[in-house]
């Protein structure tokens, strides 16, 4: 039976790790995790109220997100948000493969700071494990020059600039991340082209069957599991293919159903909005003016 781990403060991540050095921050930690020694014994999962960026690598899979293994390789970084899941398995000896960094903060570190409106524009906590970040050598040396100066910082005796030094530098390496992951997503070129043409595909065989009148409007997680990718991902993936996330997808495909309803059909507008899964028709007509510039009833008058 799999142990179940929840990582509350700093204090507790470093007992997790068996980690001899003292906790030099309440909030905010970096670990060299070639310092860290029999990780897990056990299957565990694993969960922390903090935000968490790995860069790991290790010489066979021993991590799990859901029912997918993940495969670190040399410049892999992955990214994880309060009270995400991972599993550990005990088929590894940590000491000998574990290899990289971690840099972890707490929710209240950045709480009353800018950042703290700017951590939900960092959609990559919300990735899976397995849409990973892939870094070159040169961008690693960037993200890895940051951590070791927050590193440094905390090295030193806190004093009143220390959290502003701290976050300014965990802010900076979020934008770089965002950078990188866009760098990503252009290599990939091909293989999101592919996703592209599958979500066109489901959301239009969706609006011309049953499954609006069977399961309401398509969302975006039902898109993304028909992918295998997380929303977040999926959402990012299509803006930086198509300009339009997944949601303005799903509501594209909605709306040219509406237009064929309204002018092919003798039916009410509230008739057409409920047919098309919403519950309140005053909501169907918000969205369709808002996306066409006129009501149903203005649009099917003119034409």
């Amino acid at each position: 039976m799999n142990a179940f781990i929840q990582l509350h403060t700093i204090t507790d991540l470093f007992k997790f790790f068996r980690l001899r050095q003292p906790v030099r921050h309440p909030l905010v930690a970096v670990v060299d995790f070639s310092e860290v020694r029999d990780l897990v014994n056990e299957e565990t999962k694993l969960s922390a109220d903090f935000y968490s960026l790995l860069f790991k690598n290790y010489n066979r899979n021993n991590l799990k997100y859901g029912r997918k293994i993940v495969d670190f390789q040399d410049g892999c970084l992955m990214s994880m948000g309060p009270n995400q899941v991972i599993e550990m398995d005990n088929d590894i000896d940590v000491s000998a493969n574990m290899v990289g960094w971690g840099l972890f903060f707490h929710p209240d570190l950045i709480r009353a700071t800018s950042l703290n409106d700017k951590l939900k524009d960092y959609t990559f906590f919300s990735y899976e494990m397995s849409e990973s970040l892939h870094l070159s050598e040169k961008e690693h040396q960037i993200l890895h020059d940051l951590v070791l100066k927050i590193e440094a910082e905390l090295q030193e005796n806190i004093d009143v600039h220390s959290q502003a030094i701290i976050v300014s530098n965990i802010e900076l390496l979020l934008n770089y991340c965002t950078r990188f992951y866009g760098r990503q997503f252009i290599t990939r070129k091909s293989s999101n082209n592919s996703v592209v043409v599958q979500i066109e595909k489901i959301l239009s065989e969706y609006f011309k069957g049953n499954n609006i009148n069977e399961q309401g409007l398509p969302t975006v997680k039902h898109l993304a599991d028909q992918v295998y990718l997380s929303p977040s991902y999926l959402s990012d993936l299509l803006k930086k293919e198509t300009g339009k996330n997944a949601q303005e997808h799903i509501h594209y495909h909605l709306i040219e159903e509406a237009k064929s309803l309204l002018l092919s059909t003798d039916r009410s507008v509230s008739e057409i909005a409920y047919s098309l899964g919403f519950e309140y028709p005053q909501y169907f007509n918000k969205l369709f003016k808002q996306k066409i510039g006129k009501t149903p009833v203005e649009y099917r008058s003119l034409n």
